[in-house]
């Protein structure tokens, strides 16, 4: 009887640990490897659309308040859409780096991914914001921290 009761208490106490899944962060190098092969590879393709289809040439771009602005916010819906559908941009996914939440490791949802854009281009204003990585043990950035984020590798599949 004594044994029972004993095995529950450590069936119980096992259910009640929090799991702790190992997840290795991601470089500071290939974060940016993979930013400026997303401004390559989507805002850049953006800007040309908009500077070349939509208006008369970089004269009416670099003269208009508002193309930048357009812009910015579609390549921002891109990301946060590529964010909470895959984890991944296509940078990220070329150095295999991945954004998850940070309490859960699961994809995060669109809102969030939206949110992370926007405190990103905070956390760039200050720069301060995006230098964190470098004096952190879990690497996150400014945007990271206050969306509840963290990028970490993922395992290639062999």
């Amino acid at each position: 009887m004594r044994f029972r009761h004993l095995k529950k208490q450590s069936n119980k106490l096992k259910q009640d640990e929090p799991l702790k899944t190992k997840v290795k962060y991601a470089r500071y190098a290939d974060r940016i490897k993979a930013f400026i092969t997303d401004m390559f590879m989507i805002y850049i393709p953006i800007l040309y659309i908009i500077t070349y289809i939509f208006m008369d040439g970089a004269a009416d771009f670099q003269d208009s308040e508002l193309a930048p602005l357009v812009g910015v916010s579609i390549y921002g819906l891109v990301y946060a859409v590529l964010i909470a559908k895959y984890g991944q941009t296509p940078g990220k996914k070329a150095y295999h780096i991945k954004v998850i939440n940070s309490k859960t490791h699961e994809n995060i949802s669109y809102f969030r991914a939206f949110i992370r854009f926007f405190a990103f281009l905070f956390a760039a204003t200050t720069l301060l914001g995006l230098l964190l990585p470098l004096y952190r043990e879990d690497k996150k950035s400014l945007h990271d921290m206050l969306a509840s984020t963290v990028v970490v590798e993922i395992q290639e599949e062999k």
